[in-house]
């Protein structure tokens, strides 16, 4: 009896095994995996349909610790015919990377205008991650994004510059400089992204005007141009830091 028990102990161990999940199974890298592909997606609406960017700057008294700048962006689509290839999982990072894919024929753009897009493909790669600790990279890559389409808005858009300066007795009392930009942008392509050896991202975005202008089915300004951006994006505020320790009595 004990023998025959000793015989099928292996067989149990196994079917526990295979039915009781261990210490080493669990969600993260699906939710990891899930991040990705949302941000692929989010990506590739905003480069076919577009998106809307709102930003604003401020400089006070000539030094860079007045300054303030902000960037809004927004998007909304209704999508079809996304694929989601090329995923991968670095469990030591616990970072994804996934690829959106669409081929599309003709869309609506976020201006309700209707773009012939001739069976083009677009591509974009997203991020993800199931942890905060480990989101770090992948905020400095977004934010290096947001910046690129403010660069791209205001180099086609143009911006509103304000400017107001007080001297008195040959000494400058205050100075102000305002810049503001809003426009909308779509079919834009980021061509390369990374990041340096601190984590900082960087992204160069291109714009071709005449590729936008065929798919429109009208003219745009600067004909035969190619604008090409580089936004940045900081893993870390240090700025915040050394304001604050400069303010410290």
């Amino acid at each position: 009896m004990i023998s025959r028990l000793i015989k099928a102990l292996p067989v149990l161990i196994v079917c526990v095994a295979l039915f009781v999940p261990n210490a080493w199974a669990g969600n993260k890298k699906m939710m990891a995996i899930m991040a990705a592909k949302n941000d692929a997606m989010r990506g590739l609406t905003e480069q076919v349909y577009g998106l809307k960017v709102r930003s604003s700057e401020e400089v006070k008294n000539m030094t860079a610790d007045s300054y303030v700048g902000k960037t809004d962006s927004k998007t909304s689509a209704t999508l079809s015919g996304i694929k989601i290839t090329d995923v991968v999982y670095d469990s030591q990072k616990d970072i994804a990377k996934a690829t959106a894919t669409m081929t599309a024929s003709e869309i609506v753009n976020i201006e309700g205008a209707n773009v012939a897009l001739n069976g083009k493909v677009f591509k974009h790669v997203g991020f993800g991650t199931s942890s905060p600790s480990s989101a770090g990279p992948l905020k400095a890559l977004r934010a290096a994004q947001i910046d690129a389409y403010k660069q791209l808005a205001q180099q086609i858009a143009g911006f509103t510059l304000e400017s107001q300066t007080s001297v008195e007795n040959y000494m400058l009392k205050s100075d102000l400089i305002q810049t503001k930009v809003q426009a909308s942008l779509a079919l834009s392509e980021i061509v390369d992204f990374g990041w340096d050896n601190s984590g900082d991202a960087y992204v160069k975005m291109v714009l071709r005007v005449d590729e936008v202008a065929a798919m429109l089915g009208e003219a745009v300004v600067g004909a035969g141009e190619v604008i090409e951006v580089e936004g940045q994006g900081a893993i870390q505020d240090d700025f915040k830091k050394a304001k604050a320790a400069t303010k410290k009595p």
